[in-house]
């Protein structure tokens, strides 16, 4: 491996963990920022000619928070800061054990506004990039930015102390950090894959910590149901494969089984969501998939989460249960709704409705508008597909 590709490794696996003992050292976000950067420009510099470090993540440290301290110098802060900073702890005492839990608390401290916890997390603990994130919430990238930005002074100003919460304290601090971790999941399963293993990896520790929360169990139990069928998602050319046409002997039964193991009921959020893709994994094959209970799940789901995107999913059910014109009635709805403007599923689902009802120029054009609203790449080559074969 050359020193170039170990810089590349040791960002993506010593990151965030560098940055969270930079921020419990400095209590200051955008310097504890500045100086992993720097760290990590050392590194593209230096390891070349010294040679990559036995413990990359402990040479990056270091030199952080050298850099940290000689900015802190040169702002006259007190003798004891000075030592504070010095001093790198190798092992840290919180109840979970992870920098990056940690680190998630933090951002998503009640002080904060939710959406600002989640896209404050996203942007320190993930890695994500503003537009990224803009992306995941369908807002601008300069409101995005601004919102980060206030996120990170309201953090300074406030005091906000950088800790997992005692076990009191934990409940009010769980819907952000669970919904943190569900949209680092998505960003995942949307193509970055090792974002998605994060997210289970979170989620798990999540579980160790809060083992009796029903929807720590749910959010863990949905992403493991889920992340089973990653490999089937898409084909040798990098395209996506529809759930009805995947190779269900290239699911992960072991994931599946332990997703499916820690449902324990349907009456929370993300326990619906994990029962409603526990349908999917078991069924043996496309045509056995129970798609009114898939419906009726759904619809419970819509009545506890008024999302529109939930509705959307519940469409596509009753769509498969009670035929496309059921479906396609409901999208129609949505449509009118003006909710999901800009959403490339909305047009996206209204194409493949219409296409099942052999209605192929109104199917074209819906699939056209997808196709501009598509995010990804393979996402833009399976609408390509769709629009030629309902021209051809």
């Amino acid at each position: 491996m050359s020193a170039r590709d170990a810089v590349t490794v040791a960002f993506r696996e010593e990151r965030v963990r560098v940055l969270a003992t930079l921020i419990h050292l400095t209590r200051d976000w955008e310097l504890a920022e500045e100086c992993v950067q720097d760290a990590f420009e050392a590194a593209l510099l230096h390891w070349p000619d010294d040679g990559v470090p036995l413990r990359p993540g402990a040479w990056l440290t270091t030199t952080a928070r050298n850099r940290a301290v000689d900015r802190l110098r040169r702002g006259n802060v007190e003798e004891t800061k000075l030592r504070e900073v010095a001093e790198v702890q190798d092992a840290e005492d919180d109840e979970a054990g992870d920098d990056r839990l940690r680190l998630i608390f933090t951002c998503c401290h009640p002080a904060l506004p939710l959406d600002a916890r989640v896209a404050l997390t996203l942007r320190t603990v993930a890695g994500l990039t503003t537009e990224e994130i803009a992306r995941a919430f369908v807002t601008p990238t300069a409101t995005m930015a601004q919102r980060l930005s206030r996120a990170k002074r309201k953090i300074r100003e406030a005091g906000i102390p950088y800790r997992v919460p005692p076990p009191e304290l934990l409940p009010e601090r769980l819907i952000g950090v669970l919904g943190v971790v569900y949209l680092l999941f998505n960003e995942g399963y949307s193509g970055r894959r090792e974002l998605a293993e994060e997210a289970i990896r979170l989620g798990r520790l999540l579980e160790q910590l809060m083992p009796t929360e029903t929807e720590v169990r749910g959010l863990l139990g949905l992403m493991l149901l889920h992340h089973a069928r990653a490999d089937a998602r898409t084909d040798s050319a990098g395209d996506l494969v529809p759930l009805e046409k995947q190779d269900r002997a290239r699911w992960h039964r072991e994931l599946i089984g332990q997703g499916v193991r820690l449902l324990t009921g349907t009456t929370t959020p993300y326990q619906l969501q994990a029962a409603i893709a526990a349908c999917h994994a078991t069924a043996t094959t496309a045509e056995d998939t129970d798609w009114r209970r898939i419906a009726v799940l759904y619809e419970q789901l819509a009545s506890l989460t008024p999302s529109p995107f939930v509705k959307l999913n519940w469409a596509v059910a009753v769509a498969m249960a009670d035929g496309p014109e059921a479906g396609l009635a409901l999208v129609d709805t949505l449509e009118s709704l003006g909710r999901l403007d800009g959403y490339h599923l909305l047009p996206a689902t209204r194409a493949d409705l219409l296409r099942r009802l052999r209605r192929r120029a109104e199917a074209a054009a819906a699939y056209e508008q997808a196709l501009t609203l598509a995010p990804t790449e393979p996402e833009r080559r399976y609408l390509r597909r769709r629009i030629a074969e309902v021209r051809g």
